[in-house]
């Protein structure tokens, strides 16, 4: 059973030098976007330029970076579930050095009583997905790092939020009612299809992983309302906490 893959006593055949070569070292810091939307606002916004490529057979994606205050900052368009988007930071960290990644995607509301309003910074996940057993010995639960970190900067720069567990699965077509009613027992106030996979793989790596969610959608046991979906996949402002974030992160 996949509960049992983590294995940390042998090495792995397939290394990322492989297809990349030598580690680069040209940024610290790292955007993950999961918005076309917000990708094509910073490149028209910002002056981009392209420093590295993580390369598949299905195509190219370029890495870019922009100054900050001085400072060189990544971003790049991600892919969605959890082993793509574990697997493009990884390989971003290894062709550009980047080591401290700030992921902010959407996420479904469990709960809208209390995230209406607010961001959510999740504080565990639920192992919905199969990437983050390789990375980590199998629990039901993890726990996300820097939470407490970026709730300190929400909290400088009052920005709204709540703390709480979040459900990460790789299906969400298969977020059945008697998950959702389980899920919330738990005590889980979100869902998404990323964190839990993102953040054993950059715990496994020694790697620090900045996170936090916008919920569009509600899912309750019996009904589903997605109007607040595409606000909150493609709103700007999640951006520029982003770079807060990012100002206020130390290498």
């Amino acid at each position: 059973m996949i509960i049992h893959d983590f294995d940390n006593q042998s090495e792995s055949v397939i290394k990322v030098e492989d297809f990349y070569g030598k580690p680069k070292n040209l940024i610290q810091k790292c955007l993950i976007l999961f918005s076309k939307e917000i990708h094509d606002f910073v490149l028209k916004s910002f002056e981009c330029k392209e420093i590295a490529q993580i390369h598949a057979c299905n195509g190219v994606t370029p890495i870019y970076s922009f100054l900050l205050d001085g400072e060189e900052i990544g971003f790049y368009l991600t892919g969605i579930g959890a082993p793509v988007a574990s697997i493009m930071a990884y390989e971003c960290h290894h062709i550009t050095g980047a080591n401290q990644f700030i992921m902010f995607g959407s996420c479904g509301s469990l709960d809208a009583s209390k995230t209406k309003g607010k961001f959510i910074l999740a504080t565990e996940c639920y192992r919905g997905e199969g990437t983050s057993y390789y990375f980590k010995e199998a629990s039901d639960y993890l726990s996300v790092k820097n939470v407490d970190k970026v709730a300190s900067i929400f909290d400088e720069c009052h920005i709204p939020y709540v703390k709480g567990r979040v459900w990460t699965t790789d299906c969400m077509l298969r977020e059945t009612s008697n998950l959702v009613h389980k899920r919330k027992e738990e005590g889980c106030i979100g869902v998404d299809m990323e964190l839990s996979g993102v953040q054993a793989m950059a715990d496994f790596y020694g790697l620090e992983l900045y996170n936090f969610l916008e919920s569009g959608d509600v899912l309750e046991e019996s009904s589903y309302d997605m109007k607040g979906l595409h606000n909150a996949n493609h709103a700007i402002g999640k951006f520029y906490i982003a770079l807060e974030i990012a100002k206020r992160i130390y290498s």
